[in-house]
C-alpha cells in the first residue's frame, strides 16, 4: 500500500519521499552535511527533528545494504 507523501520541510516544500530518495543516492550523515550539499535545509529549525530522523534511517539502510 502506497501512502501519500507528507511535507517534511514547509519552507522549501520538500516532501518526505523526495528527501528519502535524495538520501538514498547521497551519503549524507548529518543535517549539517545536508545543508552544505543541497538546498533542502535552510536552518529554519521547524523540521530539523524530522530531517534528522530521515538521515538516521537512511544511514541504517546503507549499513544494512553493505553487510
Amino acid at each position: 500500500m502506497h501512502t501519500m507523501a507528507d511535507v517534511i520541510c514547509l519552507c522549501n516544500q520538500i516532501w518526505d519521499e523526495d528527501l528519502r530518495e535524495y538520501l538514498a543516492t547521497h551519503e549524507i550523515n548529518s543535517i549539517e552535511e545536508l545543508r552544505q550539499e543541497a538546498s533542502i535545509c535552510n536552518k529554519c529549525m521547524q523540521c530539523e527533528e524530522l530531517v534528522q530522523t530521515e538521515i538516521y534511517h537512511a544511514r541504517i539502510r546503507r549499513q544494512q545494504q553493505s553487510s
